[in-house]
């Protein structure tokens, strides 16, 4: 049995923009703490190998960042794999042609597959770097040769679009190449493809930059015994959610229940739906300071526009006009079930996602 763990896509020292001097300090000192978190999760499942699936860096790196990343390796005493993607690729001044790693970490810094033997393992590492921005598909013709039990590719590529520039690779060739096991990089958001005996997998990144990002974020562990298996584990980085709410009779309400109840780093984008009257966002938003980052976008439309319809002599104007009339000296709770009816109506005529309180 063998069992590894997968990560890709770190994408330290990456130059994010659109963040206050704070919110950017913070983001950047958390993309510096996956490392260590990726290490101690090897250590925790007791991993016997790492594969890592390229865009480690974004670009141009630090000396102060390499000096992290190559010190947590080192103290891992298990066998990397390092496959270079389309941000971090081997050209002159790369961090995989210009440093000095560990020598338990192995890096594939050529766009042709290359292998390596572990006999302890019983086992074969096929792998491949980028040397440009892009990388034409690699997996064309390829079939893993040898007498060891497992054979593992660890490349930075993309199995999503048979015209991607990124080392494309289709369900045939997945079917065709002798592997247990494809460690994938990438794509941010993760996912697996089963094809013929192998499992293709992708992580994601182990932690989200923006709303693009959103989610649970982290690494794959993975078992290689009778079959085998790849079990998602979130990391404990900052998330992001982008999410949607019809404020109904208390937007305050309405917000709140999408917001955890304690302390968070994570960031949080709620758009605000329905009929309202102006909405105080900065005010909601004052109220909620266990949340590290929050944004609301007001899309509700004037609470008038339910009844719109009340003086037009249509079918509809006649509908409005009986649920508007019953307002007249009813009680809290009626004129609540009465609001609700005509938004829920309003909507439908509108064309709009009805959801429902």
């Amino acid at each position: 049995m063998i069992k590894l763990l997968h990560s890709a896509d770190w994408h330290l020292d990456a130059p994010m923009s659109g963040y206050d001097d704070a919110t950017l300090a913070f983001l950047k000192q958390e993309l510096l703490k996956i490392p260590e978190k990726i290490a101690a999760l090897c250590k925790a499942e007791n991993c016997q190998l790492l594969l890592l699936s390229g865009d480690l860096f974004d670009g141009p790196y630090t000396k102060e960042t390499f000096t992290l990343v190559c010190k947590t390796l080192a103290e891992l005493k298990i066998p990397v794999f390092i496959s270079p993607g389309n941000h971090d690729y081997c050209r002159p001044g790369s961090v995989y042609l210009e440093e000095a790693w560990p020598e338990n970490v192995h890096i594939f810094r050529h766009a042709a597959i290359e292998s390596v033997t572990l006999p302890e393992l019983d086992c074969k590492i096929y792998g491949t770097g980028f040397e440009n921005m892009d990388c034409p598909g690699l997996l064309e013709g390829f079939c893993a040769e040898g007498g060891e039990r497992w054979h593992i590719g660890v490349f930075h590529g993309d199995p999503t679009s048979a015209s991607s520039d990124y080392c494309p690779i289709t369900s045939q060739q997945l079917r065709q190449c002798g592997l247990d096991y494809m460690a994938l990089g990438h794509i941010h958001k993760g996912g697996t493809i089963r094809s013929g005996e192998v499992l293709c997998a992708w992580p994601g990144c182990p932690m989200g930059k923006d709303f693009g990002e959103c989610g649970d974020k982290g690494a794959l562990v993975v078992t290689l015994d009778e079959g085998v298996h790849a079990r998602f584990v979130a990391l404990d980085t900052p998330r992001f959610f982008d999410l949607e709410t019809d404020v109904g009779n208390d937007p305050e309400a309405a917000v709140a229940a999408l917001l955890p109840p304690a302390q968070t780093n994570d960031f949080y984008r709620i758009t605000l739906t329905g009929y309202a009257a102006p909405i105080d966002t900065a005010a909601i938003c004052q109220s909620n300071t266990q949340v590290r980052s929050l944004i609301l976008r007001d899309q509700t439309l004037p609470e008038m526009d339910l009844w719109s319809a009340v003086g037009e002599d249509t079918l509809e104007g006649t509908y409005f006009r009986l649920l508007h009339d019953s307002l007249d000296d009813s009680s809290e709770a009626y004129e609540k079930s009465v609001k609700l009816a005509a938004r829920i109506s309003r909507q439908i005529l509108d064309g709009q996602e009805v959801k429902l309180p």
